[in-house]
């Protein structure tokens, strides 16, 4: 028995299935889960000796690679000082005006603690804003785990076979609206039926959580024009996309202007951190400015803002890190179709940028519905050739391939071979 094995027995017994998160359980692939002891760069390194290339990435944060020198050091200053106070600090001061000034849709913004409370938060400040209650999402986007968001969701909920979640009140999910994504027209039914009472759609501008789903051609901006048409608020999370697909996400990446916007994952460097921001009249509609209440007592924590500052610096003085991680996610993916081409095998290849995706089906992927013909079975037996020749990749169909700055060419190149010597 490994030592992951040995620590996944000891797990089960105190923690539900064994892990703190459905997304690091290996039950969709038969394995136990890696327990990892440390990582650098594009490796990752598990309590049993080996090495593998990983492109999970923390799940998007690690842009810049794993345990990043210029990161470390500004964690290690700003812990000099203590870890946490509770208390206002210039560091998040610094950190929302760094976003604002350089996020024109964003004038201002409010730090939580996760995706999830940023998606939570922002839903309740449209609804606030607006003074509608219905919200339209989209099947297979996975916006956090709150109750009202947790119906048709994707991700761990996909990987898991459960459609929605056992303890969320039918009360909860009543004024959620599921819509087909890539569908503008399934938007525009449920609006006209919902007779002006949409406060919000919200919207991964590319879901990546039933596997990497690109929006098709106009799809954002039919969906901008039909908020501003039925005066509801566009929300894009982009928990994932942010500071990902360029600096100004998604929104900027696509040419198309929310009117909110969720953060994680990078704003972070891998410390726990999330954000939700937009127009100014909207944002003052929060406590203490306004009459939607959200609060965090470890908002903005000082050692999490560090990170995430200096990895937004980063990121905004060095614009060729994107054409880098564009470069990379071209010679992967296309890569990839490339060799699925030669050997007439006719599996989808989905991404944008650095993000990406393999699906086991022949049916082109562009909603939760084809998303779900994907043969799980064909996923988990080449996820397992996969990380047994050392190449970390998410324990699921329905998650992404994440690409960083440094993942180096023969990275890439040892995944492509690997591809090509299994599918021979």
């Amino acid at each position: 028995m490994t030592r992951s094995e040995e620590l996944f027995q000891r797990a089960i017994k105190r923690i539900p299935g064994g892990v703190n998160s459905p997304v690091r359980a290996f039950g969709s692939v038969d394995e136990a889960p890696r327990f990892i002891q440390g990582a650098v760069g594009s490796k990752i390194f598990d309590v049993d000796g080996k090495t593998y290339t990983d492109y999970i990435g923390s799940w998007g944060p690690m842009i810049l690679g794993h345990n990043d020198e210029r990161i470390k050091d500004a964690v290690i200053r700003a812990s000099e000082n203590g870890l946490s106070f509770g208390c206002a600090t210039e560091r998040e001061v610094e950190m929302a005006e760094f976003i604002c000034e350089h996020i024109p849709h964003v004038e201002m913004i409010r730090m939580v603690n996760s995706g999830t409370e940023a998606v939570m938060s922002a839903i309740r400040t449209a609804r606030g804003y607006t003074g509608k209650n219905k919200i339209i999402k989209f099947a297979g986007c996975y916006h956090g785990h709150t109750d009202a968001m947790l119906v048709s969701a994707g991700s761990g909920v996909m990987t898991s076979g459960v459609p929605d979640s056992a303890g969320v009140p039918k009360g909860c999910t009543q004024d959620t609206m599921i819509a087909v994504y890539n569908d503008l027209s399934s938007v525009e039914k449920l609006m006209e039926e919902s007779r002006d009472q949409v406060a919000a759609v919200i919207v991964e501008p590319v879901a990546a959580n039933m596997g990497v789903v690109p929006p098709k051609d106009g799809f954002l901006q039919g969906l901008r024009e039909l908020c501003d048409k039925h005066k509801a608020l566009l929300i894009f999370d982009e928990v994932i996309t942010g500071f990902r697909l360029s600096f100004g996400g998604a929104a900027e990446y696509f040419g198309v202007t929310p009117d909110m916007v969720t953060y994680g994952k990078i704003i972070g460097a891998g410390m726990p951190v999330g954000a939700y921001g937009g127009r100014k009249e909207i944002m003052e509609m929060v406590a203490p400015s306004g009459p939607v209440y959200q609060a965090g007592t470890l908002s903005g924590n000082p050692i999490a803002m560090a990170a995430g500052l200096a990895q937004l610096k980063i990121l905004w003085e060095d614009p060729d890190i994107y054409k880098r991680l564009f470069q990379k996610g071209e010679l992967l993916f296309e890569g990839i179709r490339k060799l699925f081409t030669e050997k007439e095998i006719g599996y989808q290849v989905n991404a944008v940028a650095s993000l990406g995706s393999i699906f086991f089906t022949e049916t082109p992927v562009t909603d939760y519905q084809s998303a779900k013909t994907s043969d799980t079975k064909a996923f988990s037996k080449y996820f397992e050739y996969m990380l047994e020749h050392g190449v970390h990749l998410a324990p699921s169909q329905f998650e992404a391939i994440f690409l960083s700055d440094a993942h180096t060419e023969e990275d890439i190149r040892q995944f492509l071979d690997l591809i090509d010597r299994y599918f021979r």
